[in-house]
């Protein structure tokens, strides 16, 4: 009797060869330019938001009470403006790089498999 174990034959080798990975696709011009709308977007209004937030600023400070909290709403919307644009930086320097937005695909098999 044999061991049963010839040359990555068996239950549990795996695909016999690995297949090649696909070709990068190239990155569609509708979705680099909705990209490119939305972070010019999300500048635009970061910038009008620190603008009125230092314009709240100077009324608060002149003694309108009411100010103040115009200048704490306007500062958190500049800050979330902000992020939205350099996550959506983020994508588009990754799409310009030609990687997918996904984390890559595993290997099939795992560590079983590579014993």
């Amino acid at each position: 009797m044999t061991s049963g174990r010839r040359g990555g034959e068996g239950r549990h080798a795996g695909p016999a060869r690995l297949e090649a990975p696909a070709p990068a696709k190239r990155p569609s011009r509708v979705a680099m330019l909705l990209l490119a709308l939305g972070i010019t977007a999300a500048i635009v209004a970061w910038g009008y938001l620190v603008y009125i937030a230092i314009d709240f600023g100077t009324a608060a400070r002149d003694g309108d009470d009411r100010g103040w909290w115009y200048l704490a709403f306007a500062t958190l919307g500049a800050i979330a403006c902000l992020f939205v644009a350099m996550m959506l930086g983020s994508r588009f320097a990754a799409r310009v790089r030609g990687k997918a937005a996904g984390p890559a695909p595993r290997p099939p098999g795992g560590r079983r498999a590579a014993r």
